[in-house]
């Protein structure tokens, strides 16, 4: 996807959004149950005392979540780049099912241009092995650690592990807040600041991989981008959970990037939101033609 804004600069945006994974075509996938559905019956064992502490909290959301073998989430994503008042852009619709224990992970759905282009995409995470089917395309290996895949394997549960991270830091960077609707939030934010500032911040590192797709295709278009001259426009990572059995409701993260270019900025920014949808009773496992 691409513009031709003055001085023939060429902005790429790269379709795939970094979220829990891209595929099925022209139709949006089905979301398996319902908001309602994610409430449990019975609330998680809270430990002596009620939770003060993020981590606290972060330990009970752990309990809670592997009540259940698998979950379904619901992911929405925004992504776009903006120069003299030309935005190249693309959303993105898709499923994520989570199964507990040994980690695996199917996602699905689809990601549109601004131009109204479809892109489909699905993967699967088993244990270390990963398989990813781009539209039309044959399945192919491909590792869950490589940095890409990590974007695309957004993994709606492991966000309690990467909250622990924020929350362990120097100085603490989760906030908590008990919501009068029955539910608590777990929040990291920063306003806008040079990229060197906070470069050693956890959620800092995780929007520079967001972003680095990004800044390579911009790079090969001729736009030099540096990291040292990057700036976090702002930044807020949110960790909803229900305040009685503190299971995930949903989590969301919006960023974006200045990237200064012949006197003036481009602008990146990311928008994704995971809404849990309750329990999975199906299973997880590689289709036919990949086992």
């Amino acid at each position: 996807m691409r513009t031709r804004p003055r001085r023939t600069a060429v902005l790429v945006l790269p379709l795939a959004l970094s979220l829990a994974a891209c595929s099925a075509e022209a139709e949006e996938p089905a979301v398996a149950g319902s908001p309602e559905a994610a409430a449990p019956s019975s609330p998680a064992p809270e430990p002596s005392g009620a939770p003060e502490s993020p981590e606290d909290f972060l330990d009970l959301a752990e309990k809670a979540m592997a009540e259940e073998s698998a979950w379904t989430f619901s992911v929405e994503g925004d992504e776009g780049l903006t120069l003299q008042g030309q935005k190249s852009a693309a959303t993105y619709r898709g499923t994520v099912r989570r199964g507990m224990g040994t980690a695996t992970l199917h996602s699905q759905g689809v990601s549109t241009s601004s131009k109204g282009k479809k892109k489909t995409e699905e993967l699967y995470v088993i244990g270390e092995a990963g398989y990813l089917k781009e539209g039309g395309a044959a399945w192919k290996a491909v590792s869950p650690a490589d940095p890409e895949m990590r974007n695309k394997a957004e993994d709606p549960v492991s966000v309690v592990d990467e909250f622990r991270i924020y929350a362990q830091a120097s100085g603490g960077d989760v906030k908590v807040t008990e919501a009068g609707d029955g539910t608590v939030e777990l929040r990291v934010a920063s306003g806008r600041q040079k990229l060197s500032a906070v470069q050693g911040r956890a959620w800092a590192k995780k929007a520079k991989r967001e972003f680095d797709p990004t800044a390579e295709q911009l790079r090969e278009a001729g736009i030099p981008v540096h990291d040292t001259q990057l700036t976090l426009s702002g930044l807020e990572e949110v960790l909803v959970l229900d305040a009685k059995t503190y299971r995930i409701k949903s989590h969301r993260l919006d960023f974006g990037f200045l990237i200064p270019y012949n006197g003036q900025d481009i602008t990146f920014e990311q928008q994704v939101g995971e809404e849990n949808q309750g329990p999975y009773d199906g299973k997880i496992e590689l289709p036919a033609g990949v086992r």
